[in-house]
């Protein structure tokens, strides 16, 4: 006895569709406004600094707050002209310093990050397992080491010293994002690069590395992050001149002994965090995308 094929009949076993549960309403308002309560804890805090910087210094902190209260640009002004510290100049030292921290941060956690990925070697399970003690330290504690460092090669109290600095909190964590996200990309597209010729530096290049955009987008805002907000390691390692100050250092003008001028306080800081802002606005297309395959291996 012969069976035709096409005599053949798959029976599929009766699946009834999943419907998907509905939330009633009263899980629903309570859903909402819990998250409505989160967002308003989390926005307050900024919306306020920004009310308070329109203020003038002896309306800024008031027994009855105000929302307006003879609220100006005047503190904007006066510390963007120079009457309230060299606001200027802390800015482009403070983004000086977070563009070399990021692009030096990024291409050597790149570079490490594929290595470990690809490629097997010596040590390199000890290298792994030292940039992952780096992260258990606090920073304070890193201070001493660091600082006799730089000064026996140097570069205390200079700009590229701190940059180094910054990079060696910054490279490990940035490596391990990379790699996990290395992993992700399947070795047949380095396998068909050197088939076409490519050396292995090429194949990171010009193959690699543009499907790594979302991890180095990530990487890059953390290294970007680590340089420009960061103030025990500016403090520590840039001269006392006002002249070589951080924006994170130079705010500390505003804090007196006697006084805070509160006014030019925010308005220093709304500045201070555009940036930032900035910086988020653009890789933040990359950045949910680069979390997730950046921790699926690692």
């Amino acid at each position: 006895m012969t069976l035709d094929a096409s005599s053949l009949q798959v029976v599929q076993p009766d699946r009834k569709p999943q419907r998907r549960k509905s939330r009633s309403l009263g899980a629903s308002i309570g859903l909402h406004g819990a998250l409505a309560i989160a967002s308003l804890i989390a926005v307050f805090p900024v919306f306020w600094v920004l009310v308070t910087s329109f203020k003038p210094d002896a309306r800024a902190v008031e027994t009855t707050p105000k929302l307006f209260n003879e609220s100006s640009v005047d503190n904007y002004v006066d510390v963007l002209s120079g009457d309230k510290g060299s606001f200027l100049s802390w800015f482009g030292n403070s983004v000086l310093i977070a563009l070399m921290t990021t692009v030096i941060a990024v291409f050597l956690s790149a570079t490490t990050g594929y290595a470990a990925s690809r490629f097997r070697f010596p040590g390199k399970r000890p290298l792994l397992l030292s940039f992952l003690v780096v992260q258990m330290f606090p920073f304070a504690v890193l201070i001493v080491p660091l600082y006799n460092i730089l000064l026996t090669l140097g570069l205390q109290g200079q700009q590229f010293g701190l940059v180094l600095v910054y990079c060696t909190t910054a490279v490990p964590f940035c490596t391990y994002m990379l790699k996990g996200y290395f992993d992700t990309i399947p070795n047949d597209i380095d396998e068909a690069g050197r088939v076409d010729g490519l050396s292995p530096f090429g194949v990171f290049w010009r193959l690699v590395l543009p499907l790594a955009r979302p991890g180095l987008a990530v990487t890059a805002f953390y290294a970007f992050l680590t340089a420009w907000g960061e103030v025990a390691f500016a403090s520590a390692f840039l001269s006392a001149a006002d002249e070589s100050k951080t924006l994170a250092v130079g705010l500390q003008v505003f804090v007196q002994q006697n006084r805070t001028e509160w006014g030019h306080l925010a308005a220093a800081s709304i500045l201070v965090a555009i940036p930032a802002i900035a910086v988020f606005y653009l890789v933040q297309r990359f950045l949910v995308t680069g979390l997730a395959s950046g921790a699926v291996k690692g």
